[in-house]
């Protein structure tokens, strides 16, 4: 999924750039909402994990291989402000260091790997949890679903892109049909990650899955012990003088 320089035309790039530029500005503005002293590190983590995710190919056809995107995992365990600013984190540094991805085309990445799969993962994640059970099934089960959806989302929206400012000659048709195949079967690999990630931060710290945090029940005080407390005493009458009679 990550383009290369100049596969896409320089006025195109430049216009993904701007694009990318100011979804990344909406998101630092949203994600000043999402981050807290107990949610930050845990961005951390996720741009950690989804940066090593992402390095690791996985086959999925003949001779074709895919990697994590990580868009939808990461809005839903930390926001999708803020799962978008990891990702794009991620993508900055794989370009950096590792020549993953152009720079020049590092707009077109942050648009179809980090934008589009957070907008269609976390807009598709929410809209199953309205109808489905409060459950925790339920969340493994919509987070599955989302990321399915989304890879193939990410390579549609490339295809358009390469519509528009692609420099091959190989046909938009072929294009499309390679890469949203493909990547299909790659959304798969990613929907079962994502989903196991999901599922077992959930079972052991629910309140740090941010997409699920409705299924959290408030804790209850009580104001008397069983068997009878202070909240079960009657009132006792005022208070007598030191040294009255009855």
């Amino acid at each position: 999924m990550h383009v290369p320089d100049g596969f896409i035309d320089a006025p195109v790039s430049i216009a993904a750039g701007a694009v990318a530029v100011a979804g990344v500005a909406v998101a630092l503005r949203g994600a000043r909402r999402e981050l807290d002293d107990r949610t930050a590190p845990l961005a951390g983590l996720t741009a950690a994990f989804v940066f090593a995710a992402q390095m690791l190919n996985f086959p999925v056809a003949s001779g074709t291989s895919g990697h994590l995107l990580g868009g939808t995992l990461a809005a839903i365990l930390v926001g999708p402000y803020t799962g978008v600013l990891c990702v794009s984190v991620v993508l900055l540094m794989q370009a950096l260091l590792f020549a993953d991805g152009g720079l020049t085309a590092l707009g077109v990445n942050v648009i179809t790997m980090a934008l589009a799969t957070v907008l269609v993962g976390y807009g598709l994640f929410r809209l199953l949890l309205r109808v489905l059970p409060k459950t925790r099934a339920s969340v493994g089960g919509a987070s599955f679903v989302a990321a399915v959806v989304s890879v193939p989302c990410s390579a549609a929206v490339f295809t358009l892109i390469y519509a528009i400012g692609g420099t091959t000659d190989v046909s938009v048709g072929k294009v499309a049909a390679a890469m949203i195949g493909v990547h299909v079967l790659i959304g798969l690999g990613e929907a079962l990650i994502t989903a196991v990630t999901v599922s077992s931060v959930l079972a052991v710290r629910p309140d740090l899955v941010y997409g699920a945090r409705e299924l959290i029940k408030p804790l209850e005080l009580r104001t008397g012990a069983p068997g009878g407390g202070p909240a079960d005493r009657p009132a006792e009458g005022p208070a007598r003088p030191s040294g009255a009679s009855a």
